[in-house]
């Protein structure tokens, strides 16, 4: 389940994967405030999933004579996704003067929005907001649900701009240059010169358009990579080298940020004065110092022991120091590594995505060209249906859920993840040959079966908290492939008796088998989310983001009909939570994983966990040793031990106390590199969690002998890198 924030965001930076074919055309409730005239130009773009090579959806233009355009936009992914009717006029600038959309958002949530700009004066108002601003010059204003086509007017707008540059409404600046361009050839024979664009100054990454040339350019089509495309109708032929050519333009943007970024340790490194977080016990131990070499650590020794020749001294100064955290319910994508590099999160499991996409992140990021956690790859196994999800392999028999699970079983991915369409007739015997070629098996749970069968056929882990609940609700004829799978225990959860016997023995056999659960609570809490409020996971994050980003954290995303409707979904969504620290009370294995704004949202989900009734020492077990436990790599992660890797996260004040201290992350060690926040969020227009970082400092050879004591040698050592700062 993927968050989304809008059409816009969701489709260019979160790269869904976009499944299944549906255009529901809105009435033009807008007709009659800006007049129906005749269309005089039509421009239709289909948008096409990568992996099936079918039409799950698509965006109608029509430009009419009197300058109005009108824009009918829809798509479905895995039984949920935007229907959008759009109308805008432009000005001689190129930006909209005015724009009104209305419809619904990707899980259902009213978009009605309007926006008008006379002479200085621009005015908005939506379901979640509204606002007025007097401005002079071009300005391009950035609706929260929208298609495309708005995309393109920037296009046009910014090509006008002699800087490149163009202040948005509400705030914020747009950014534009040309990355490429290539002759491309359409069904009929017809060639055209598109460019590749990347704009920045909208979301935590660029977003990439491919646009015409010209006096006039506008958008020809979105590639996104390992998920789908949308393109004019009559040019999908193109779709293979526009992707060819973008992703070496992404690559080397992403390499060049890597290169800046992660900074190399070379040669031995001591972390000094570490106060070292015991996950194993969920305890802070003595001031330590910590010995890194390749990427390893070697040694753990008392503060200020005798060092022998180190490279690079970094003083954590008392600072508390985690083992890397780990996320396990993401869904990497090459923008992401960035964001939880930067919040400590230094291990992701993978829970879903493109295999070949997935496989060349893997190799860039072994090559040191992208900056990313370390990732644990969950191999994703559907079945066919109109409500698909088309990531991983799509199979409709037992011999081709086999030949998957060969495929994933070879390449060492040690888990499979099954999601709902996958047929329940064959899930037994696909669970226990996943089993037998070494991997744990979760998922969601298949439509028309409860939890408790899918755990009978053989889960070892469920994703979701509504996965876990549905438990309760579903019959056989209960269709969980679309948006019941959220209404249902939005409706139902905040009657449910947790100490009934059903539930009672339901938790007792999970504690018993030991199987563990992936709540992704963070993620859930949209279903309380009302128009306007910024919701609790983003609480803490809204006045560090940029202005577009804190702004979409306010509007809804369930369908909501008032205030009875509200408080209900917040009562069940509230019992979701409570029912996460029964299970963990009682033994059941509870992991920290997202499926949410990369990095950020950990912390969110650890703080929801601490709200559960975990302690904050609690939290901090279940995101570093549970997470190793449950992706198989405590040989490696999982603690700050010597011969494991050297993934360690500095830490201002302390998050064993208050859990929100977690999120003042000052310096990451990770794979060889040191890799510091405020960098990273300063590229990114993210305002920063905490002051100056320790930095490491080259110290000159110095051999320290055994025989001067501890507080000489810390002595000859701190003189030696003071001299050569």
């Amino acid at each position: 389940m993927a968050r989304a924030r809008s059409a816009r965001l969701k489709l260019n930076k979160r790269r869904i994967n976009l499944l299944t074919k549906r255009l529901a055309v809105l009435p033009l409730a807008l007709a009659a405030a800006f007049g129906a005239q005749a269309a005089t130009t039509t421009t239709k773009y289909l948008i096409i999933s990568e992996n099936a090579n079918k039409q799950i959806g698509q965006q109608i233009v029509e430009r009419l004579d009197d300058g109005l355009t009108k824009v009918s936009f829809s798509y479905k992914d895995n039984g949920r996704g935007p229907d959008l009717e759009e109308q805008f006029r432009v000005g001689a600038d190129g930006t909209m003067t005015e724009y009104a959309v209305k419809g619904n958002s990707t899980f259902g949530s009213v978009v009605d929005e309007k926006f008008s700009r006379k002479g200085d004066q621009a005015a908005w108002k939506s379901t979640s907001e509204q606002g007025e601003k007097t401005v002079s010059g071009p300005a391009a204003y950035l609706p929260l649900n929208s298609s495309f086509e708005v995309a393109s007017v920037a296009i046009t707008a910014l090509t006008k701009a002699p800087d490149g540059k163009l202040a948005l409404l509400p705030s914020g600046t747009l950014s534009q240059r040309v990355l490429d361009s290539v002759e491309v050839t359409s069904a009929t024979g017809q060639k055209q010169t598109v460019s590749l664009l990347a704009q920045t100054g909208v979301g935590l990454s660029p977003s990439f358009y491919w646009a015409t040339t010209g006096a006039q350019p506008r958008l020809f089509g979105v590639i996104m990579p390992g998920f789908g495309n949308a393109l004019e109708e009559g040019w999908q032929s193109a779709a293979p080298v526009l992707g060819q050519r973008q992703k070496a333009a992404e690559q080397q943007m992403l390499t060049d940020a890597a290169a800046k970024l992660q900074h190399p340790l070379t040669g031995l490194t001591v972390v000094r004065n570490a106060r070292i977080f015991d996950s194993e016990k969920a305890t802070v131990g003595q001031s330590s110092d910590i010995y890194v070499l390749r990427g390893r650590i070697t040694s753990i020794q008392p503060a200020g022991s005798p060092t022998r020749d180190a490279d690079n001294v970094i003083d954590a100064a008392g600072r508390i120091v985690l083992p890397g955290l780990f996320d396990l319910h993401g869904h990497v994508d090459r923008w992401s590594g960035a964001l939880n590099m930067s919040t400590g999160v230094t291990s992701v499991r993978d829970m879903g995505n493109d295999n070949a996409q997935l496989q060349a992140m893997l190799d860039e990021t072994a090559a040191g060209k992208l900056l990313a956690p370390q990732v644990v790859p969950a191999g994703f196994l559907e079945g066919e249906s109109p409500y698909s999800a088309n990531n991983g392999f799509v199979i409709k028999d037992l011999k081709e859920a086999k030949d998957a699970i060969d495929w994933y079983a070879q390449r060492g991915y040690p888990q499979l993840k099954i999601y709902n369409s996958f047929p329940k007739a064959i899930l037994k015997d696909t669970v226990a040959y996943a089993h037998s070629r070494g991997m744990r098996v979760s998922g969601h749970i298949p439509a028309g079966l409860r939890a408790q069968e899918a755990l009978d056929a053989g889960y070892d882990e469920i994703q979701h908290i509504n996965q876990v609940l549905l438990n309760f609700f579903v019959k056989p004829d209960t269709e969980t492939r679309n948006l019941n799978r959220f209404v249902l225990p939005a409706e139902k959860v905040a009657d449910l008796d947790f100490n009934s016997k059903p539930v009672k023995d339901f938790v007792a056999y999970l504690a018993k088998k030991q199987i563990s659960i992936d709540p992704t609570m963070s993620a859930f809490a949209f279903l309380k989310q009302r128009d306007g409020d910024v919701n609790e996971p983003y609480v803490a994050l809204e006045s560090h983001m940029p202005p577009d980003v804190a702004r979409s954290f306010k509007a809804g995303t369930m369908k909501i009909d008032g205030d009875v409707q509200l408080k209900r979904y917040e009562k069940s969504y509230a019992k979701m939570v409570q029912f996460v620290g029964i299970m963990y009370k009682a033994g059941v294995p509870i992991v920290a994983g997202t499926d949410d704004i990369p990095g950020f949202t950990l912390h969110s989900e650890l703080a929801l966990l601490v709200k559960a009734g975990l302690t904050p020492a609690q939290a901090l077990q279940v995101a570093t040793r549970n997470g190793a436990r449950y992706t198989r790599t405590t040989n490696d992660r999982g603690s700050i031990s010597a011969g494991k890797l050297a993934d360690i996260v500095l830490v201002d004040g302390d998050p064993t106390k208050n859990i929100e201290d977690v999120r003042k992350v000052s310096a990451v060690i990770t794979r060889g590199y040191v890799i510091y926040p405020t960098e990273i969020h300063a590229a990114l227009g993210i305002a920063p969690f905490v002051g100056e970082a320790p930095k490491v400092i080259k110290a000159a050879p110095v051999a320290v002998t055994y025989g001067g004591g501890n507080e000489g040698a810390r002595a000859r050592i701190e003189a030696s890198a003071k001299k050569h700062e």
